[in-house]
């Protein structure tokens, strides 16, 4: 290895493409896995040795796969990104379907796509942003898993930031997160929620260490809610339905979309088409119009592949 001053430090685009991952999930890795890692002049710099060592240690300690029961067996095995709508879903579900119990790990978008990659669950729930600004899900899929699954949308959410009521604090950016006396919540690492609003973060003119309260996660985007609604943060990353539901004001950030992504294996599964069913169901469509910040144009459509052979 050269060991030249260039050659011993990464920037953070280097260690991207060494590890093969896009830039925004080497951020994640720094907070959440212990990527090796320093900061110079506002830049994250990478010792390229320590790199090679936390790549090792990590591919000794990778977990072996296990296999899924078929959903037939009388649960709907489900996880990955927390929603209203789809918590409303799962309950219709169990109500219409009482044979079949779903069970749902909120475990945050990427936590859905290693249940799928481990064969823990049916169906993984995601809403990645990908590193083309436009795209969702397609690239975090195609390095997660060795196969790419089925991508049925669920719906588009209106992403923003919630703040108290009237905006006393007068947020209208996300640069004003750091401005003096604001304070807010965030939601965990591996959430699509934290992974945008860093994504805008970078575009900013400010740092993550200069917003009070940007390391205080909460589980869920309600809890986020009810952490500005009592006065506990200013302001805090989730979707507009929270502000609907707990009369809160919104900035917002973008329209994404939200998709269910099905273990090819037990695509057909009755259980999961069920599921999938519901999201033409008039009562479903009836609890969606309930909300505001949904769209649900492409709900039910299967963005990935274009056509499903049985039997594949």
């Amino acid at each position: 290895m050269d060991q030249s001053n260039t050659a011993k430090f990464l920037t953070t685009k280097e260690v991207a493409k060494f590890l093969k991952v896009n830039e925004k999930m080497v951020y994640a890795l720094v907070n959440d896995k212990g990527l090796p890692a320093t900061k110079v002049t506002g830049k994250w710099m990478f010792p390229r040795a320590l790199v090679e060592e936390w790549l090792e240690a990590n591919i000794l300690n990778l977990p072996q796969a296990v296999t899924t029961k078929p959903s037939e067996s009388g649960r709907l095995l489900l996880a990955g990104s927390d929603d209203l709508l789809f918590a409303r879903t799962l309950n219709l579900f169990h109500k219409k379907h009482g044979n079949i119990t779903p069970f749902f790990a909120n475990l945050g978008s990427m936590g859905g796509l290693t249940c799928l990659r481990r064969g823990l669950c049916h169906i993984g729930v995601c809403h990645l942003l990908q590193d083309d600004d436009r795209e969702y899900n397609f690239e975090f899929a195609e390095k997660e898993l060795d196969r790419l699954p089925v991508f049925v949308n669920f719906s588009k959410r209106h992403q923003g930031i919630l703040v108290q009521k009237g905006n006393p604090k007068g947020i209208s950016t996300i640069a004003d997160l750091a401005k003096p006396g604001v304070r807010i919540v965030n939601r965990p690492l591996g959430t699509g929620t934290r992974l945008l609003l860093d994504y805008e973060i970078a575009k900013s003119s400010i740092s993550t260490s200069a917003i009070v309260g940007y390391h205080q996660e909460l589980a869920r985007h309600l809890d986020v809610g009810l952490a500005v609604l009592s006065g506990q943060a200013d302001a805090g990353p989730a979707i507009r339905p929270v502000a609907g539901l707990l009369d809160l004001d919104f900035l917002p950030l973008r329209w994404e979309r939200f998709d269910l992504l099905v273990a090819r294996e037990h695509f057909f599964d009755k259980a999961v088409q069920q599921f999938l069913g519901l999201l033409h169901d008039q009562e479903f469509r009836a609890i969606a119009d309930s909300f505001l910040g949904y769209d649900l144009s492409l709900c039910g459509t299967m963005v990935f592949p274009d056509n499903v052979i049985k039997g594949e």
